[in-house]
């Protein structure tokens, strides 16, 4: 992956790092700047290097005491940088799933945009962990065809990429359409199983094709003949495999809009895809948006909480 924002610090000096947090939080009064200068510009391997210096240095656990000194969002994003990377879709996904009442959007997100590989990491970390497995976590916290779309995400068996068949590819395409537009009342079932498991060419060639046939996009008719939270999943599917900086750019675009911020969606993106394709999203965000991420971090947010996504985003985008 080059194409995060964050990338390895050079040259990187754990032991200094660690000994300017501790000074940062020693005594009276916490320098927030420093905290947040450090942990925006390393990578979270160095930042995992730098824990496990402070501990060396000082006996304590740097994570501990940012929670001690730090308050609100500022403490999440600089938490949530700390998250070991292999660690940090398992531990959002139980947290999702974890006493009252479940957090779909949460699921939805991190199922639909994950690739194959990636699914099946979560699951083994989630294993080693929480000694749970996922998948029946998610199937006693979910219900109907909602929890059927996971399940077969979950499995992270959908087809590589490779020759497209067109016979295959018009074949999808009418039984969606005939799944769908043409039938009173709609063959959920249909519609995951084809958006669940083809491969990702395959796909994009279905939807040219399903608007040729049928005259809608795929997504019109998800929004028409589906509803609820199968609805906003089967969506987010579809536009992660017609590109996933632009699914996450409109995450984050609507995680700031209008009244309030999802701020807990903003952190788990920018942290999350910070060394990934954050420079992508941005892109896509500034063409399909109309203003820069940058400039909707800096109306949206403030203080230190600010000045660290802003540093996280990276440039501007004019």
């Amino acid at each position: 992956y080059t194409r995060g924002t964050v990338t390895a610090f050079s040259p990187f000096d754990a032991r200094a790092d660690a000994e300017a947090l501790r000074k940062a939080m020693k005594g009276m009064g916490t320098d927030e700047e420093t905290i947040l200068k450090i942990l925006t510009s390393r990578n979270n391997a160095q930042r995992q290097e730098i824990a496990s210096a402070f501990k060396t240095l000082f006996g304590r656990d740097l994570v501990d005491d940012l929670k001690s000194e730090l308050t609100g969002k500022f403490e999440t994003l600089m938490v949530s940088l700390m998250r070991p990377t292999y660690i940090f879709d398992a531990h959002a996904l139980k947290h999702a799933i974890k006493g009252a009442g479940t957090n779909e959007k949460v699921l939805t997100e991190i199922l639909a945009s994950r690739t194959p590989e990636e699914v099946r990491n979560i699951k083994q970390v989630y294993l080693q962990e929480y000694e749970a497995n996922l998948e029946d976590k998610i199937t006693g916290e979910t219900s109907g065809h909602f929890q059927r779309m996971l399940v077969v995400l979950l499995q992270a068996n959908r087809d590589p990429d490779g020759r497209v068949d067109d016979g295959l590819v018009e074949q999808d395409a009418q039984v969606l359409f005939r799944a769908g537009e043409l039938k009173w009342g709609t063959d959920e079932e249909k519609f995951i199983t084809i958006l669940g498991t083809r491969s990702v060419s395959h796909l994009r060639r279905v939807f040219d094709k399903y608007m040729t046939i049928s005259g809608f996009q795929i997504e019109e008719t998800i929004d028409r003949e589906t509803s609820g939270d199968l609805e906003k999943l089967l969506l987010a599917v579809v536009k992660c495999i017609r590109s996933v900086p632009a699914y996450f750019a409109e995450t984050l675009y609507y995680s700031m809009k209008g009244a309030g911020t999802d701020d807990d969606t903003l952190i788990r993106v920018m942290v999350s895809r910070s060394e990934i394709d954050l420079l992508d999203i941005r892109k896509e965000f500034r063409k399909n948006f109309a203003k820069s991420l940058h400039q909707m971090i800096q109306k949206d947010t403030s203080g230190d909480y600010r000045k660290a996504l802003l540093l996280l985003c990276g440039g501007e985008d004019e």
